[in-house]
């Protein structure tokens, strides 16, 4: 199931990506107001809450894979999962927080 997840993840991250830079390429906001307005956007909204916590998802995947192929001590292990769990969700309530903060969605 986590092969899956970090797959799919990995597609999300990747689409959303190079649109994001297709996009500041080629129609690159002048001000914080064209920003904003940019991101109210239904869609462009949608797709960016969700970036979050599927880059995050994406990022415990791949730091507990790492630590099951190279953390033998089982304890030290789950300390090191549950210090990533707790890093990764408030990493995302802050991501959040800012989005809320900036004026957007709402």
């Amino acid at each position: 199931m986590a092969w899956l997840a970090q797959r799919a993840t990995a597609v999300y991250l990747a689409l959303f990506s190079t649109y994001l830079m297709i996009h500041f390429t080629f129609a690159p906001p002048t001000n914080h107001a064209e920003l904003v307005a940019w991101v109210n956007k239904p869609a462009v909204l949608i797709a960016l809450l969700l970036f979050i916590p599927v880059v995050l998802l994406h990022a415990f995947i791949g730091i507990r894979d790492v630590m099951i192929d190279y953390i033998h001590i089982l304890t030290l292990r789950m300390l090191l999962n549950i210090f990533f769990s707790f890093t990764f969700v408030a990493s995302g309530l802050l991501m959040f927080k800012a989005i809320a903060t900036a004026g957007i969605g709402g």
